[in-house]
């Protein structure tokens, strides 16, 4: 690793506020070190502002519109949390999901939804004698659509096939959350689904994610994260989806369907809602729901296996 400064950040507004010459926050810093070993940024920081010396910014609070989680609570409190398990599972579960104990006990929820892409060009090392100037690196092309791309987009892909890693953004899609920001300009709030794009995400210079907040699930809504995966630990999702629905009388009156790691974003599939709201949810609109759930998919030459795994993720989801 090349020399930086380490700085520890004390207050929010310092933290934003410093004028520093490529600047990268550092939190739980499992992403952010492996990159830096690697020499995979193209831009080396000269200073890593450590944020997890800012007081206040790791909680969880609920109160009668929601819950409240400070950006550096970490993924095993966020699991383990009796609030958050009794009505907000489907987060409970994808924070779960993340990696192995010794990643969650030290990873943010912040860092886990600001986490760069895990895609094997962009993440190769020079150091092995090969790197690829890719469209994130400013290079003018995706090396995964011509290459190796079974664990690349199958929706959405568009320059870039890069999936979005983050577990828990699936999850708080679902559960319709926003995050609370605040930079050199102010605070300014973003819906989790907005919040992400295909090289990355909308963050400025200078800002960071202070709080996630989630509105309270409909009464008796249920609740399901499921991904698929080589390993039970460690691996990152090959699929994913995370499902809220709101069942009365059998009959699905609203449903919310976000599909992960097929995508360059948490994509919902809002087909396959719109195929069961109002309808019997019983296993044949399931399978419905399963087929729109990937009816505009364009899969690469490598990754076709994972139309079939989003079907069976999705119609598990909804008769669990």
């Amino acid at each position: 690793m090349k020399p930086f400064k380490h700085i520890n950040a004390q207050t929010l507004d310092e933290a934003v506020s410093m004028d520093l010459e490529h600047p990268i926050l550092i939190a739980g810093g499992t992403d952010i070190l492996s990159l830096l070993k690697n020499g995979v940024l193209s831009t080396y920081p000269k200073v890593l502002v450590n944020i997890k010396t800012i007081f206040g910014l790791k909680y969880i609070h609920e109160d009668n519109e929601g819950m409240a989680i400070g950006a550096l609570t970490s993924l095993a409190d966020i699991a383990a949390s009796p609030i958050v398990r009794r009505t907000y599972s489907v987060l409970a579960d994808a924070a779960k999901s993340v990696a192995s104990p010794q990643i969650r006990n030290m990873g943010t929820i912040g860092g886990n939804l600001c986490q760069d892409t895990r895609c094997w060009y962009y993440r190769c090392s020079p150091f092995t004698g090969r790197g690829y100037w890719c469209l994130r690196k400013g290079g003018k092309g995706c090396f995964a659509v011509p290459g190796d791309n079974r664990y690349h987009a199958i929706l959405g892909g568009k320059g870039c096939f890069a999936v979005c890693p983050s577990d828990t953004a699936v999850a708080l899609s679902a559960l319709d959350a926003t995050l609370m920001i605040q930079g050199q300009a102010g605070k300014r709030i973003i819906p989790v689904r907005d919040f992400f794009t295909t090289l990355g995400n909308v963050l400025r210079s200078h800002e960071i994610v202070t709080e996630i907040r989630i509105p309270r699930p409909p009464q008796g809504a249920k609740q399901t994260f499921l991904k698929f995966r080589l390993r039970k630990a460690l691996d990152f999702a090959i699929a994913s989806v995370a499902t809220v629905t709101t069942i009365e009388q059998g009959i699905c009156k609203k449903a919310r369907i976000v599909l992960g790691a097929v995508a360059p974003i948490p994509i919902r599939a809002m087909q396959s809602e719109a195929s069961i709201n109002g309808q019997p949810l019983d296993a044949a609109k399931a399978e419905e729901a399963a087929l729109a759930a990937v009816s505009g998919a364009t899969p690469l030459a490598m990754n076709a296996y994972k139309v079939e795994i989003v079907k069976a993720l999705v119609k598990r989801a909804l008769l669990d």
